[in-house]
């Protein structure tokens, strides 16, 4: 039995970055196989590093990512640990209250020396994201919470791949 995490990260108070800890709600509604914790670190990203270096097999990330295409749109990326171990080297301090996704991995594999053998990012392409914190907003866009079902489908797609592997 692969041990999996899926961890969602995001802010609900700004607007679709909350796309994350949606995903995570509805995965937790679901029936999961033995092994897959899901999580909803929403931006603790500090707590996530260190139930990433508790011993899993595989780490799925779920966050928005901007990568140019329309609003809604679904990625699943494959961090290239070639990058990480560049910026690891490169050097620099980590902000333990702002860790992005990317400033996780780096932190674990820093710390840990390794990552788990697989690691993927569940990522939905934003519409509305709040940029200024006076600004805060609850609520997905539209756009966003309709591709919130497409996700959780495709997560659990993405659990069975790698425990099949």
């Amino acid at each position: 039995m692969k041990r999996i995490l899926v961890a969602a990260v995001g802010n609900d108070w700004l607007q679709d970055d909350g796309f994350g800890p949606a995903v995570a709600k509805r995965l937790l509604e679901r029936e999961l196989a033995d092994g897959v914790t899901v999580t909803d670190f929403g931006t603790g990203g500090l707590n996530l590093a260190y139930e990433v270096m508790a011993g899993y097999d595989a780490l799925i990330l779920i966050d928005i990512s901007r990568q140019g295409h329309p609003p809604g749109t679904l990625y699943v990326i494959e961090p290239d640990e070639d990058e990480i171990d560049a910026a690891i080297a490169a050097g620099g301090s980590f902000d333990v209250h702002a860790m992005d996704p990317t400033s996780v991995l780096r932190f674990v594999k820093q710390v840990s020396g390794e990552l788990p053998s697989r690691v993927l990012v569940l990522a939905c392409e934003p519409e509305l994201v709040v940029e200024h914190v006076n600004d805060m907003a609850i609520g997905l866009s539209d756009t966003v919470r309709g591709a919130v079902g497409r996700a959780v489908d495709l997560a659990l797609e993405t659990i069975a791949e790698i425990q099949a592997a």
